[in-house]
């Protein structure tokens, strides 16, 4: 992906809360689409290769949710956090991480990230076809700007971290805002 690339147009399956159902279980499913999530926001989106995983738990998903506002600050939106991982894990992943601010997308096909050009094999860790590590500002549905962890293959003996953290995106809102002062 770069710069002013449109999103693929695609639909997610997800579970939302509906207390109106009652019970132990009280979620219905919904489809919502790339133009629900992107359209006419500014947004960070970040993916990763899964849920309740060691660096998605401990680093990435938890250091946007800490710097929720300061991302606010920066004209941002909503943050969107997106794995191959169906809508139960992903629900039940941001309820383990005490998640109030960002926002879990389910790819479970890997439709979306097929389309992104961002699907790879993680068959070494049993873990099949999976998201790589990426970050995104996105802007109405297109590509503001991109973070791409280096390496990108199939079966990847490391899992690299960095250019997708969330203090490398917001050094790029800050950057991007004093430049646009000046």
């Amino acid at each position: 992906m770069k710069p002013r690339n449109e999103l693929p147009d695609v639909t997610f399956h997800t579970r939302v809360r509906d207390e109106s159902l009652g019970g132990d279980n009280p979620f219905r499913w919904e489809d919502r689409t790339t133009q629900d999530y992107f359209g006419g926001k500014r947004v960070v989106l970040f993916a990763l290769p899964g849920a309740f995983t060691p660096t998605c738990s401990t680093y990435q998903l938890p250091g946007f949710e800490d710097n929720f506002e300061a991302f606010r600050e920066q004209g941002i939106d909503e943050i969107y956090c997106l794995s191959v991982n169906d809508s139960f894990v992903m629900n039940k992943w941001a309820e383990a991480q005490g998640i109030k601010n960002i926002k879990v997308i389910p790819d479970g096909a890997g439709e979306f990230t097929r389309r992104m050009g961002m699907l790879v094999r993680k068959d070494n860790l049993g873990f099949g076809l999976r998201s790589w590590r990426y970050a995104a500002v996105i802007d109405d549905g297109k590509v503001e700007a991109w973070f791409q962890e280096p390496g990108l293959e199939d079966n990847c003996a490391d899992d690299p971290y960095g250019e997708s953290s969330p203090e490398t995106v917001l050094a790029y809102l800050r950057d991007a805002a004093k430049s646009r002062a000046a």
